[in-house]
Parts: structure tokens; sequence; C-alpha cells
């Protein structure tokens, strides 16, 4: 399975779940079905590309509800909405909270594999910022706490004579600790470790 595509299905409606996993398959995808959405969240995800075919109407929560406990449990795997009434209201709702795209059954194969391929696009690239992000919380993690003070002074547009002045500390320290700052960040330049901070979500924290 390793780097292989996974198309997640979650319908109540067997017969469909079973239909899509065929067609999928044929086109090379490894396919998971579920027919709710509990043992889909209780499923361990891999990191490959992946997007989910989700029903709007399941037995136990929703598919709108289960978009958002994909939010909250951090599983950011493109979603493409499958429905059998034709909602637009829920269809975009659906689209603002970030789905790809919305069908009404009966749809054609053609239009679905072009959805995924979108999906499996957006799910690289979000996989790829995920890791990205991760690499630079690890680095974060090696800072000492005035190190990670410094870096955050630094990141909000800091001089280091403003910082050494604001922290009542000699210049020549602020100037060891940034350069430390840099070496652990592994930043060559101070725009890049702004933009590690950025990624990291730690521009807007004002010491």
């Amino acid at each position: 399975m390793s780097g292989q595509s996974i198309i997640y299905v979650v319908d109540d409606d067997v017969s469909i779940g079973r239909a899509l996993s065929l067609l999928l398959k044929s086109h090379g995808f490894v396919v998971e079905t579920f027919t709710e959405a509990a043992s889909f969240l209780a499923f361990k995800h891999p990191k490959v590309p992946s997007c989910l075919l989700l029903d709007i109407s399941l037995p136990d929560i929703n598919g709108l509800v289960l978009q958002e406990r994909m939010v909250q449990q951090e599983i950011n795997i493109p979603i493409i909405f499958i429905t059998g009434h034709g909602d637009v209201p829920k269809s975009v709702k659906a689209i603002k909270a970030g789905a790809i795209d919305f069908f009404i059954k009966p749809f054609t194969s053609t239009k679905l594999l072009t959805a995924i391929t979108l999906a499996i696009a957006e799910s690289k690239t979000r996989n790829k910022k995920q890791a990205e992000t991760a690499k630079i919380w690890r680095n974060i993690k090696t800072l000492s706490p005035r190190e990670l003070e410094v870096f955050r002074l630094v990141a909000n547009g800091m001089l280091n004579k403003q910082i050494a002045l604001k922290r009542g500390t000699a210049l020549q320290t602020i100037k060891v600790h940034r350069g430390r700052v840099m070496q652990k960040m592994q930043a060559k330049t101070v725009t890049e470790l702004i933009h590690f901070a950025q990624k990291a979500g730690l521009t807007s924290l004002q010491n």
C-alpha cells in the first residue's frame, strides 16, 4: 500500500459501496468502504494521497457532521460528497466547509474520476504541507525557552537591538541566541525563519 492512493467510501447503501469499490479498483486505487461514519473515524488512515467519497445521509451521523468531526480529529482528507437528494443548501454548506465536489446520484463515472484526480492532487499538497509543519515543530522543540522567545520576537519583526532592550539583555547575548535559533531551525535567512514561524502559527504570539 506504500504510496498508493486510497479512496475511502462511506455510504450506508452496501450496493453503492460495492459498485464504487469495483469501479475504483479497476482504475488502480486501493479502496476502503464503510457503512457508517464512526467506523471511518476509528480507522487508522495512513499518510498517503487519499480522498473520501461521502454520502450526506448516514445512519449514525450525517456527512456534514462527519466533515466537522474530521476537522476536529485532524483527519485532513479531501471530501467528495455523494447524495441521493438534490439538496442545494447542503451542497453549498459542504463546499464552503472545504469539500472538493458534490455529486447527486446517479452520476457518471467519468465525472467522478475527474473529481477524484483533483482530490488526490489536493491530498498530496496537504500531506506535503503537514510534513513541512511537522518538521518545523520538531526543530522548534529543540530550542531552549530563551531561544524560543528570541525566535518569536524575531518572527514578529523585532531587531536584535530591540530584543536586547525589551529583555534587558546584552546585544551580544541576543546575537548568540539568534544564531543558535537559525542553526536549530535550519534557516538560511531571517525571511526563511519568519516563514517557518508563520507555518507553525507563532507569528501572532506577541510577548
